[in-house]
């Protein structure tokens, strides 16, 4: 048995498409009801379940007469705010058969890399597990562009893991763990323990989803799970057959232990949920300044601007070499930044006003890459 699975407390569950979708491509109740059994006798046990589910595009293809997930981005939004309310009925009835109470939440990445939004997501999580509601979290795909593009929720649970302060990460797919190798191709061996990086380094995944109906695969997974251990959380990957099993800490799918320790939220946020709008280039001072000593950016050690971005952006900090050593939210936007560069703080200030005395990146709003 799995101790550090078989006593975690507050678990999120991540279910992606291909687990919930018939052949026929729409959501399979059998399926679902299943899976909303094993989470109600999880809350039955004493714990607290968030669950982070795909589905809302495979649901929405059906009613809107499309036989599969659509290439072009305005299709895909339509399919997923024809289906988002659908996948959540569904739950909320299965749910109700248990007594539990669902709660839909819909995040973009602004809902938590932004300093206004964050403390809230946090604060309503905590609020619907005190109430005792099972949060059903999805992505806003009907209008968050990025988000749709950024994958199949894998990225995005690890995150919500973090964000809640779960104990354990469980991510239910179409496979029964990680293999060294593609079992569909080939011999292959499934790895039952990942304690390191270096346990990954033999390991050869494929990019693509396996159903047609989702958008990640085995990469989204892998990278979903180097988040949350790199924070803390140990992870379990197995199939959504299996999910009562993993739950009960039996020795099924890929354990991946934890390597690092919990960090601000908002900054595990920024490392892995946002795509840079632009970059600064520093110079060498600099550079050893905010990697060495975690200071704050300055205009006087910006020797570049590339891209377009507003104030409060993410933006990548590179080195003279052109490697990237940090991201940040920054203070200016990028029509303003190139007449500060290489100044001084007193400079700018006396000849511009005290609004432009503030850091290009403070360092509260920064992470080291």
């Amino acid at each position: 048995m799995r101790a550090a699975v078989r006593d975690a407390r507050r678990v999120v569950v991540k279910v992606g498409s291909s687990s919930l979708t018939s052949a026929a491509g729409g959501i399979d109740p059998a399926r679902l009801a299943a899976l909303v059994d094993v989470l109600a006798a999880a809350r039955r046990a004493g714990r607290e379940v968030v669950l982070v589910s795909s589905g809302a595009i495979a649901a929405g293809l059906a009613p809107l007469g499309l036989k599969r997930r659509p290439r072009a981005l305005p299709a895909q939004q339509a399919a997923a705010s024809v289906g988002q309310g659908l996948l959540v009925h569904r739950y909320t009835e299965e749910l109700a058969r248990h007594g539990v109470v669902a709660g839909q939440v819909l995040l973009t990445v602004d809902d938590v890399t932004r300093r206004s939004h964050y403390r809230n997501a946090h604060q309503t999580f905590a609020k619907l597990l005190e109430l005792g509601v099972l949060p059903i979290v999805n992505e806003n795909d009907t209008v968050a562009t990025t988000e749709i593009r950024f994958g199949d929720n894998d990225r995005l649970a690890a995150l919500v893991a973090h964000l809640v302060h779960a104990d354990l990460l469980v991510l239910l797919s179409d496979v029964d763990g990680l293999y060294d190798g593609n079992p569909a191709t080939g011999p292959a061996t499934l790895l039952g323990d990942v304690r390191s990086a270096e346990d990954l380094d033999t390991v050869r995944v494929g990019s693509t989803g396996s159903a047609g109906l989702g958008s990640g695969g085995m990469v989204t997974k892998v990278e979903s799970a180097r988040i949350a251990t790199g924070a803390g959380i140990p992870v379990v990957l197995t199939s959504a057959g299996n999910a009562a099993a993993a739950l009960a800490g039996e020795p099924v799918g890929t354990l991946f232990h934890s390597t690092g320790r919990r960090r601000p939220t908002r900054l595990l946020w920024l490392a892995h949920a946002t795509d840079p709008r632009g970059r600064l280039v520093l110079d060498a001072g600099a550079v050893r300044a905010v990697v060495e000593r975690r200071a704050s950016l300055l205009a006087a050690g910006v020797t570049g601007v590339d891209g377009t971005f507003a104030a409060g952006d993410p933006v990548d900090l590179a080195g003279p070499d052109g490697v990237a050593v940090a991201r940040g939210l920054v203070n200016f936007d990028s029509a303003e930044l190139p007449a500060l560069l290489g100044r001084s703080s007193h400079e700018l200030k006396r000849e511009l006003g005290a609004a432009y005395e503030r850091e290009v990146v403070h360092r509260d709003d920064l992470v080291l890459l």
